[in-house]
């Protein structure tokens, strides 16, 4: 992912702005003893990308790669709609609880920007990625950077027509969306009232657009690493602002680690789901790599 790249990560001041003070509103809706499901993952399972990760001689990297991590991002539904043939092998490949994330079609989001064209498109999307069945996360659209609140009509359009039985997370990159209070507010009111996510994205170059706005009870976090010792700590803060969000109420995180050079994504991803483990209690799986994730990546 090359969104929000800079040259210098050094010079970003990566802290976090206060909740929007709606966030613990929302939260406290939900608010019992139960643990939070969490599910951590990369973007890609691709063996290009992923160096480091996959042991020599290993034959199917989505089959390897599932018995390390409990989810995928799965971006490559971004470039086209796969047949429905394509997701029950995926579905088959997978082990019981494993769950995909997948990215809505740029035929929807980029090339026709939820003009009224989108519909037929909608529904060919769906009629396929169903076939994830019980493996099938929350879907979620990532909208252009120059798709700005004009286009608001389309967006109550796209959202009244989406079926309730999918969960969706939306992803909004323009910066009018969130620096125009009033705009903000009716999309944040928008998005609750229709049980959507509001998809969080960290990156070096776009402090702009942490709203840190929760609409629902999941969090789903869009983590790009910017190849820096910095990383880190960034993951040391994700871990104590998912903490306090657990404590007012959050019960689903949804965290995806990217990279500008993918390859180093896994060994971020141990390091958070050890400290996830430590913190929250969780019990997910250590992926295996053939590096130490600290001593290698810088």
């Amino acid at each position: 992912m090359k969104f929000g790249k800079v040259e210098q990560p050094e010079l970003i001041d990566f802290t976090f702005p206060k909740d929007h003070p709606d966030t613990e509103v929302v939260l406290s809706k939900y608010k019992t003893d139960m643990s939070p499901k969490v599910y951590v993952g990369c973007a890609k399972w691709n063996r290009q990308d992923l160096k480091n990760f996959y042991p020599r001689g290993t034959k199917d990297e989505l089959q390897y790669y599932s018995s390390q991590f409990n989810s995928i991002e799965l971006n490559a539904t971004f470039y086209r709609i796969f047949p429905a043939e394509q997701y029950s092998k995926w579905y088959d490949k997978t082990p019981e609880g494993f769950k995909f994330f997948p990215k809505v079609t740029n035929e929807i989001s980029h090339l026709r920007r939820l003009n009224d064209k989108i519909y037929p498109t909608i529904d060919r999307y769906l009629e396929v990625t169903s076939n994830l069945k019980d493996k099938l996360g929350t879907i979620f659209m990532q909208m252009h950077s120059n798709f700005g609140p004009k286009n608001w009509d389309r967006v109550v359009r796209f959202v009244e027509y989406w079926p309730k039985e999918f969960p969706i997370s939306l992803e909004f990159r323009h910066t009018d969306w969130f620096a125009d209070e009033k705009v903000a507010e009716e999309l944040y009111h928008l998005l609750e009232e229709n049980n959507i996510s509001n998809t969080l994205v960290d990156t070096a170059g776009r402090r702009d657009i942490m709203h840190m706005r929760l609409t629902n009870n999941e969090a789903f976090i869009r983590y790009v690493g910017a190849n820096h010792a910095s990383d880190y700590a960034r993951l040391d803060d994700w871990v104590n602002k998912l903490v306090d969000w657990k404590e007012k109420g959050l019960k689903n995180i949804h965290f995806f680690v990217h990279q500008n050079l993918e390859l180093e994504s896994p060994l971020l991803s141990v390091y958070f789901i050890k400290k996830l483990n430590e913190t929250l209690g969780c019990n997910l799986l250590i992926p295996k790599t053939l590096h130490n994730p600290q001593s290698e990546l810088f």
